[in-house]
């Protein structure tokens, strides 16, 4: 399980440099947008499609990579005021709760994607994008997320908690 927790780490951080790349992807070609379309009176094709779905494909692929350092939205009142074992089993149930919306967010997600790829969608711009580009982030990164709650429910496990700013034992793994 050390293994699969280190693995599925490296894959969430990894997703989180991709993450980053995409999101300075999408503002250097919105300043190459900026630039063409009123400094040279260009007009701009493919610049507000990619901007769109690079920024959406970052939020999904990063996802894993915010759940390892606790910084979704989240509000811990309830838990700090219980006792261990009364916060033990509210992380375990929220942690399945968000497994399960991951799971079946990634399957639908992936039936998209493949409709996309098997059928040749392409998008309904001067673009046309093959669809299934944009739409393979989502299973990819919900994907990756679900995966990564599993291995923050084997922490917890194994002594450690899902509450943002308290130490695992696991985190000289991270």
């Amino acid at each position: 399980m050390r293994l699969y927790i280190t693995t599925v780490t490296a894959l969430s951080r990894a997703g989180g440099v991709l993450a980053m790349l995409l999101l300075a992807a999408a503002v250097l070609v919105t300043c190459q947008m900026i630039f063409v379309r009123y400094l040279l009176g260009g007009s701009t094709i493919w610049q507000t499609e990619f901007v769109i779905y690079a920024i959406v494909a970052a939020t999904f692929i990063g996802s894993p990579a915010v759940l390892i350092d606790r910084g979704h939205v989240g509000v811990d009142l309830l838990p700090k005021a219980l006792a261990d074992a009364g916060r033990r089993w509210l992380e375990i149930i929220g942690a399945m709760a968000g497994l399960a919306f991951c799971l079946l967010l990634a399957w639908s997600g992936f039936i998209y994607f493949y409709e996309a790829l098997t059928r040749g969608w392409r998008t309904a711009t001067v673009w046309q994008l093959p669809l299934w580009i944009p739409l393979f982030p989502l299973p990819l990164g919900i994907g990756l997320l679900a995966l990564q709650y599993v291995a923050e429910m084997l922490k917890l496990r194994d002594g450690g908690t899902l509450l943002a700013g308290e130490a695992t034992h696991f985190e000289e793994l991270e």
